[in-house]
């Protein structure tokens, strides 16, 4: 065995070891970079060590998971996903099985002030879960529409995984924002007419009559939440701020909006909530330095080149290399968290995607959208886990009943493969790429 394929084996080996006996991942990308700095398949500088994680975090985009990430918790504080909900059911509430379809159409409206999974199923999803199994839908079904339409929040802007794929991918998150909103609205698409599907199979009854005056009430109290998206994706792609800059600004406007116009909270729990969010930032912030660093020494031993050789040897094939790659990150989404993937693999996979002649903005939608899957995916899939907290519904009856929804958000994937101006058509019409 060469000394290369020997050294990519150990990144990757101990990392994932580490990692499935329970080891945080960014403790798990340190030791491995301290494991190996001093082999002597490396040469390697220890006092790099303190220059590349401090200098990781010198990075003004980094500031845009801080700002979005604050905006969710305080949509959530505020009471506002509960008014996006209200909205949603007056809208399609009164068609069959009307309440599954509020559930995609909350989060599609969610989707966009969150950008995460994990924050659309416990937030959120509570309330979805809830409205269902009142109107008498069975959990397993209440519990799989709730889940599947979680992860269009991740791709839907804005994005905290498109952010950190942007980030270690240094391309532009703006025009990965602009990229997510057709698939996100296919894939919004695709389990609305699984709903349908559903709702004419067990026969659903239809929901509350349409009444404009419902509709015109509960817009009155949404509105002003719905501005949220409005304002950062329509300053994107007008070119009057940054990423970064539709952070601070989101995350402003929903203070300001919060305060007006919705249940002020305590001060204690205003307090607590800002708690959670530094704790999470914090963690967020030290996973980004050790993946600088564990970037920096896979880079340093020359694995991504090793990996792309490998891979451009079977096929050089832009399509095929893709479908390789698919199938690597829906092997490694059944059990690695989201943003560790991303700063993990992101590195070792651009010199692949570049040699190809794969646009990596269409490869990051594709990355996050398959990375998605797996957050739904037994035995691991951490989405499922929350829902099992969130619901009370057995883990082994959320499995069973969210396989059928597999189909639909495998479908979209492999639509956006094989067709990618479906991705890249709006980022080229804003003049972003």
């Amino acid at each position: 065995m060469s000394p290369d394929l020997l050294l990519a084996l150990l990144f990757i080996g101990i990392l994932l070891a580490l990692y499935i006996i329970g080891v945080p991942v960014a403790f798990a990308m340190g030791l491995t970079c301290l494991l190996l700095m001093f082999s002597p398949l490396i040469s390697f500088e220890p006092q790099l060590i303190m220059h590349q994680m401090v200098t990781s975090l010198d990075n003004f985009i980094i500031l845009a998971v801080p700002l979005f990430l604050m905006t969710g918790l305080y949509m959530n504080m505020f009471g506002m996903t509960t008014s996006i909900f209200d909205f949603s059911e007056a809208l399609v509430g009164s068609i069959r099985g009307g309440i599954a379809h509020v559930n995609v159409v909350a989060s599609v409206i969610f989707s966009g002030m969150s950008g995460a999974a994990q924050a659309d199923a416990a937030g959120l999803g509570v309330i979805e879960f809830n409205a269902m199994k009142e109107r008498g839908y069975d959990e397993g079904y209440s519990v799989a529409v709730t889940g599947s339409s979680s992860i269009i929040g991740p791709i839907i802007p804005p994005s905290i995984p498109v952010i950190f794929y942007g980030i270690m991918a240094e391309e532009s998150i703006g025009a990965l924002f602009i990229a997510g909103v057709v698939p996100g609205l296919i894939l919004a698409s695709v389990l609305l007419l699984m709903c349908t599907y559903y709702a004419h199979k067990k026969g659903f009854e239809r929901g509350e009559s349409w009444s404009i005056n419902r509709i015109l009430e509960t817009f009155k109290r949404a509105a002003p939440a719905l501005g949220a998206p409005i304002l950062i994706i329509g300053g994107i792609m007008l070119g009057l701020f940054t990423a970064t800059e539709a952070g601070a600004v989101a995350l402003f406007y929903t203070l300001l909006i919060g305060f007006v116009f919705y249940d002020s909270p305590s001060l204690k729990e205003f307090l607590q909530v800002s708690y959670e969010g530094f704790v999470t930032t914090a963690a967020l912030l030290f996973i980004i330095t050790a993946a600088f660093l564990y970037s920096f020494m896979v880079r340093r031993a020359q694995i991504p080149h090793v990996l792309s050789d490998f891979v451009t040897g079977i096929t050089t094939n832009p399509l095929p290399t893709l479908l390789l790659l698919v199938a690597i990150l829906l092997i490694i989404g059944l059990m690695m968290e989201t943003i560790a993937a991303i700063t993990i693999l992101v590195p070792v996979l651009l010199p692949i995607i570049h040699s190809a002649g794969i646009d990596p903005i269409h490869f990051g939608i594709i990355m996050i959208l398959t990375l998605m899957i797996g957050l739904l995916t037994p035995p691991f899939g951490i989405i499922l886990f929350i829902l099992q907290k969130v619901t009370g519904v057995p883990l082994s009856e959320i499995m069973r009943s969210i396989l059928p929804f597999y189909f639909p958000l495998v479908g979209v994937l492999i639509l956006l493969i094989l067709f990618p101006e479906i991705t890249l058509s709006l980022p080229r019409l804003s003049g972003l790429v």
